[in-house]
């Protein structure tokens, strides 16, 4: 644990105020996408701004701190009360240090309790692998885009969606289309295909670990992905709802096993503003690899 509180402090500040490589490449694609002088142009361009002045300033580039998701990697044996415990502590300094914003309220008072800590908040995955190394993502997601996130049991009638493919398509279009700009687009869906109820939403946000540009090894999920941001960029959404070419930055699609009784399609939608970053540690406590 040596080291680790320091690290996780960097991590959350990185996470709240640079936005990844990847992602800031595909909004640069959509802002070039929009036509100069058009409400979507507008608000793309002012998008970009937001991006730089946060990373110049290193403040929250959303004034929305979101879910705080950690997803671990970690070598057998690793002490993960002992990890939850430093996260927490880490979490509670950055509130105060001003890199997440007072966004954790109680459910039944509405009491804010000052330092993003309480039941539910942070959120900590925790896996094991044989390696040494420790593997620590973070993801910051606003409330905005959650409150778009949908889940379909298919078939759908409601939609014409059948158990295929073509089925899933459409309840992801779908999705887009009732979200509008509600989810501070242009968004990012992640989506899984199966499971239950439960780990069909799990599956759906640990899509978004992966980067924009990465390809999905199964040819007919890949084209999936691709056929979705172009579809719905069609759509005339545009950035915040306000019109235009650029709804979507991508899309990633995950699968799981389901019973025979159910087919679930799960898309989670994160905005604009896709806040993830990880390291890798090594056994002495050093960053040796920043992933994003």
């Amino acid at each position: 644990m040596r080291n680790l509180r320091v690290n996780l402090l960097e991590l959350i500040r990185r996470t709240s105020a640079e936005l990844p490589d990847d992602v800031f490449r595909a909004v640069d694609v959509g802002t070039r996408a929009e036509e100069a002088g058009t409400t979507g142009g507008y608000a793309m361009d002012i998008i970009t701004k937001n991006i730089d002045l946060a990373r110049r300033k290193s403040q929250p580039l959303c004034q929305d701190t979101g879910s705080i998701l950690f997803f671990v990697k970690a070598p057998v044996g690793f002490d993960q009360v002992g990890f939850e415990v430093v996260a927490k502590a880490a979490v509670a300094e950055a509130t105060a240090k001003g890199y997440l914003r007072q966004n954790s309220v109680d459910s039944v008072t509405g009491k804010n309790s000052g330092n993003n800590l309480g039941p539910g908040s942070p959120v900590l995955h925790f896996h094991q692998h044989h390696g040494a190394r420790l593997d620590v993502r973070l993801i910051l997601k606003g409330g905005g885009c959650e409150n778009v996130g949908v889940q379909y049991s298919l078939p759908d009638t409601t939609i014409g969606a059948n158990r295929d493919l073509e089925g899933v398509r459409k309840a992801i279009l779908n999705a887009v289309v009732l979200a509008q700009g509600k989810g501070c687009s242009p968004g990012i869906l992640g989506v899984c295909i199966g499971g239950d109820r439960a780990t069909g939403y799990l599956h759906s946000k640990e899509q978004f670990l992966r980067t924009l540009e990465d390809v999905h090894p199964d040819p007919g999920l890949a084209a999936l992905e691709q056929d979705i941001v172009k579809s719905a960029n069609t759509l005339g959404i545009g950035p915040m709802g306000f019109g235009g070419k650029t709804t979507l930055l991508g899309c990633k699609i995950g699968s799981l096993n389901r019973l025979p009784a159910s087919f679930f399609v799960s898309v989670s939608y994160m905005c604009w503003a896709y806040r993830r970053q990880g390291f890798l540690l090594s056994e002495q406590g050093k960053i040796v690899k920043w992933l994003y």
